[in-house]
């Protein structure tokens, strides 16, 4: 009999019962919440007279409303105000934890769950946000939830869930100078398409996957609902031990070690099965970046932007309002094109690795002219430890404008914006059109090092050129 993979070790350990509808009644581990999708279902509780189940279980913070400049209270968009303020309500009415401004802690949800050691292995995790899939990659099942499921998780601590199958992506050799787990996520997006991880798990490994941090692990994860995935995740081995060891809210001496003994216990068997299968040689990416609308819409960068015509039938209409709506030719080359707007941030890089990285482009280096790049770190730590190494000298110096912990500009909720035709390279997670604020607005996708290259030459460049 074959062995089991985490996906079915965690899901059984945590299925309470079986549903008529054969769903399964999930418990939550942990539940992380936000500004924009929980005041409704703080609200629903009211009207229903409920309480919340476990309030001990759920930790708020704010991210994509706040502004990543000017912090100050009221703040100047009366919307954004209103859902801060509703939060900081609901979190003292219901007795949960809230990292609110200032506290030290507050940041991107899917940063500050890790940081702090509330993301464990074995868990599993809901939050209302699609890329609660980045906590997948401490080898937890960490999915997206919508408001009506985030007051269900509040009152019960459930969830009603439909298992997944899961498919095994193995990474293997070593990756190039240069390329990083964007690169290698953006790549098997582009393999596998948009849509290709509907229904699936996917489950992250191989010896490529194995040698990266804990923060690669999480860029990777972060991305799978990009591909249609619900759940992203990495088994858990030393790499991530040695990270949750002394957190926050991680376990201490001997709690500690039993611990580990059972997070090494929900790793994938040997021997265990799997729906499905994909390999990919790291060795043969080279950095990444999208030229469409959609992450899956991706080459390399020595590559030129495909023609629709050759492309499978159901994806040519896609691919020609995406060269419309960019402003590009089949055939054209991608390196050298102009850009108005450099991002570095997002919860896919925004994390201390990123920033260090993207640091070791700019130093001693100025940004074009022509360019307004910002840089926003993760959240409250991140930027501390950032400004401890002197990130943000190296930065300002260089001409990028440092922030405050945030959202920003990966969407269009807060004063970090494009505006009009503006061509952003974006070290987010998404370049639909009229995500990043602006509905004529341009968003290619890429690494923090690509964004920075990208900074100082003020058009697309091969950012190989500067890694040492």
């Amino acid at each position: 009999m074959a062995g089991r993979n985490l996906f079915q070790k965690v899901w059984e350990s945590h299925a309470v019962a079986q549903l008529p509808t054969g769903q399964t009644q999930l418990l939550i581990g942990l539940h992380l919440v936000h500004e924009v999708t929980s005041p409704q279902a703080f609200d629903m509780l009211r009207e229903q007279g409920l309480a919340v189940a476990f309030p001990g279980r759920t930790y708020a913070t704010v991210d994509h409303i706040v502004p990543t400049d000017a912090r100050t209270r009221p703040f100047a968009d009366g919307q954004a105000e209103e859902m801060m303020s509703a939060l900081e309500r609901n979190a003292r009415e219901f007795g949960i934890a809230f990292f609110g401004l200032g506290d030290g802690r507050q940041g991107i949800v899917h940063v500050i769950g890790p940081e702090t050691g509330l993301t464990q292995p074995g868990m599993t995790i809901a939050c209302g946000d699609s890329h609660t899939s980045t906590h997948g990659a401490f080898g937890s099942l960490a999915f997206g939830v919508g408001t009506s499921q985030i007051k269900d998780v509040l009152a019960t601590q459930c969830l009603a869930m439909t298992p997944l199958k899961v498919r095994r992506i193995e990474v293997t050799g070593a990756l190039p100078r240069g390329v990083y787990s964007k690169d290698v996520i953006l790549a098997i997006i582009r393999k596998l398409g948009v849509n290709g991880g509907i229904g699936y798990a996917y489950e992250y490994g191989g010896p490529c996957v194995e040698r990266m941090t804990m923060e690669e692990r999480m860029s990777i994860c972060n991305m799978s609902i990009e591909g249609g995935a619900r759940i992203g995740y990495v088994n858990p081995d030393e790499t991530t031990f040695n990270y949750i060891r002394g957190r926050e809210y991680s376990p201490s001496g001997a709690a500690f070690d039993r611990a580990v003994a059972f997070w090494t216990s929900v790793a994938s068997d040997r021997d265990a099965a799997y729906d499905d299968g994909v390999e990919l040689d790291a060795s043969e990416i080279e950095p990444h970046v999208t030229w469409g609308i959609t992450p899956g819409q991706a080459v390399g960068i020595t590559e030129r932007v495909p023609d629709p015509a050759r492309l499978p039938e159901a994806e040519r209409a896609t691919a020609a309002q995406a060269l419309k709506h960019m402003g590009l030719e089949a055939g054209a080359r991608l390196e050298g094109l102009p850009i108005d707007v450099a991002f570095i941030g997002s919860c896919t890089n925004s994390r201390l690795s990123d920033l260090r990285e993207a640091a070791s482009v700019v130093k001693g280096r100025h940004v074009a002219p022509s360019v307004r790049a910002l840089v926003v770190p993760g959240s409250e730590r991140v930027k501390r430890a950032a400004e401890a190494e002197g990130l943000d000298r190296i930065f300002t110096n260089a001409g990028f404008e440092w922030r405050g912990a945030g959202c920003s500009m990966c969407l269009g909720m807060n004063p970090d914006k494009l505006k009009g035709r503006e061509l952003c390279a974006s070290s987010s997670n998404r370049n639909f059109i009229g995500r990043q604020g602006s509905p004529q607005g341009r968003t290619i996708l890429m690494s923090p090092v690509m964004v920075a290259a990208a900074a100082i030459e003020g058009k697309l460049a091969d950012a190989r050129k500067y890694v040492v």
